[in-house]
């Protein structure tokens, strides 16, 4: 059978997805999980409904495979349903909705723009103690040598890094790149850097305040994309990994560090995280999304019992 044909669903899974999706609340909740992955306490406030009400809706689309439940922490997200058999049913539903409940989407904008207020008033705080901080970690100076070499017999003149905080990732490549673009949200973090950058004698950086999910710079830009210890921030790392590989030229890589998965509660509630580190099921699931192919992986185990595993991944576009 030709892969182009579409893959069959089995007659009782259909009809069991088709119940859970007919109910107004439960296509509300469908278009919005279209948007990005949510969590509970999020769609409870932008559909302005209980919490065990939303949560029956959740568990009813859930057992019907329309939707993907994962726990993270104390918290519990969800999203759209991946299964390549659920997927057109979907597409064929979201496509179909006009534009009832259009206050859902104003809420859920709402929501944003409360969760990005949050995350730049704590790096506006600290801004200043941003490399401490990161210090606390598996040591800096044994990541940085491990990002070297991860990239060692790879050209890189065009670097961009995403989310790039106080510079330090191009300060490191600094050597070894010809332009060098740096984008944040925190204007205080992109002070630092420029600071920092004037201070060890970086002529080729730019630093730019902007949205790592819509850079406006031109697609194949750049050899090389950074998203250091980022996507744990995000709502949707997925959105910043596709537009790096848009970034990217053929051949380019994206090299991201971040925290392996873990269960440390207290990174969300002092430290503003979204995520407890990353699933390397999700990190594939996001790179074949984007077109990249992984090149290798570098795990990075603490010194001490209670700290946290850093990962590096190396990827690459067709």
């Amino acid at each position: 059978m030709s892969s182009s044909q579409p893959i069959k669903t089995d007659f009782n899974t259909l009809l069991e997805a088709l119940k859970a999706a007919g109910e107004p609340t439960r296509l509300r909740l469908l278009r919005l999980l279209a948007r990005e992955e949510l969590s509970v306490m999020e769609l409870v406030s932008i559909l302005d409904q209980s919490q065990p009400r939303v949560s029956r809706h959740l568990k009813l689309m859930t057992e019907a495979g329309l939707i993907e439940r994962f726990p993270d922490g104390a918290w519990v997200f969800y999203r759209l349903a991946s299964a390549p058999a659920i997927r057109p049913l979907l597409d064929a539903i979201l496509n179909a909705l006009d534009e009832s409940y259009a206050e859902d989407l104003r809420q859920l904008e709402a929501v944003r723009l409360s969760r990005r207020k949050s995350a730049e008033g704590y790096f506006e705080t600290i801004a200043p103690k941003w490399d401490e901080i990161r210090s606390h970690y598996v040591s800096e100076s044994d990541v940085e040598q491990a990002i070297l070499k991860a990239l060692s017999g790879f050209a890189y003149d065009r670097v961009v890094d995403l989310g790039t905080g106080s510079g330090r990732m191009l300060e490191l490549l600094a050597r070894d790149t010809r332009t060098a673009i740096g984008i944040d949200l925190s204007q205080h973090m992109l002070n630092i850097a420029r600071s920092k950058a004037f201070d060890a004698g970086i002529d080729g950086a730019d630093f730019r305040h902007g949205d790592i999910y819509d850079t406006r710079l031109p697609a194949s830009a750049a050899d090389l994309v950074i998203i250091h210890q980022v996507l744990h921030f995000l709502a949707d790392p997925g959105r910043a990994i596709a537009e790096a590989a848009r970034l990217l030229r053929s051949g380019g890589r994206l090299l991201i560090v971040d925290f392996d998965h873990h269960t440390l509660e207290i990174m969300r509630e002092q430290y503003q995280h979204r995520r407890l580190g990353m699933l390397d099921e999700d990190m594939g699931h996001w790179f074949d999304a984007a077109g990249l192919t992984q090149v290798n992986v570098t795990q990075l185990p603490p010194k001490a019992d209670a700290g946290l595993t850093v990962k590096i991944w190396l990827v690459q576009k067709a």
